[in-house]
């Protein structure tokens, strides 16, 4: 059995190619790190200490990641590129395979985690509609076999509710 945490990145500045040409590069706000902090509090309470925190390399998850893994106690975030933005569905699947653990966080974008997510629960070109706001969180579990339509929905959190678990 093998639970997994999906995070969405804190709140992070708009693109600004002049800014940010790079978009990995693009940070957080201000207020995206203040309201994350009290929503990782939250969110820690739910996570075991033994879980794993993989990141997207983009500097925006890998802030949310850090902050995860200091209010949850846990180890430092590992870098995914397979959870970069953009990154292949099916990449998600192989990276929990190549891990297994009981608990694995993973931290990284939108349009990825919802696709990953209607995958994991209803199969492959399955397309549930979400929203999954920033700095929110779902939990899934894979009982045995982690594939596509394997999982179960524990619950799904906006990071309003986070921030009131604290």
């Amino acid at each position: 059995m093998m639970d997994v945490y999906l995070v969405r990145h804190a709140i992070a500045h708009e693109r600004n190619p002049a800014r940010w040409p790079n978009d990995a590069l693009r940070p957080l706000t201000t207020a995206g790190r203040e309201k994350f902090i009290i929503a990782a509090k939250g969110l820690a309470r739910h996570l075991p200490k033994s879980a794993m925190v993989l990141t997207s390399p983009f500097v925006r998850a890998r802030e949310t990641a850090d902050m995860l893994a200091r209010a949850a106690k846990l180890r430092k975030p590992v870098d995914a590129r397979e959870l970069a933005a953009g990154a292949p569905t099916g990449k998600g699947f192989e990276l929990l395979r190549a891990h297994r653990r009981k608990a694995i966080v993973l931290v990284g974008h939108e349009p990825n985690l919802s696709a990953w997510l209607s995958v994991a629960l209803a199969g492959d070109g399955a397309r549930i509609s979400m929203e999954f706001k920033k700095g929110g969180a779902a939990c899934l579990r894979f009982e045995q076999t982690i594939a596509p339509g394997r999982a179960t929905l524990a619950w799904m959190l906006p990071p309003r509710v986070l921030r009131s678990m604290r």
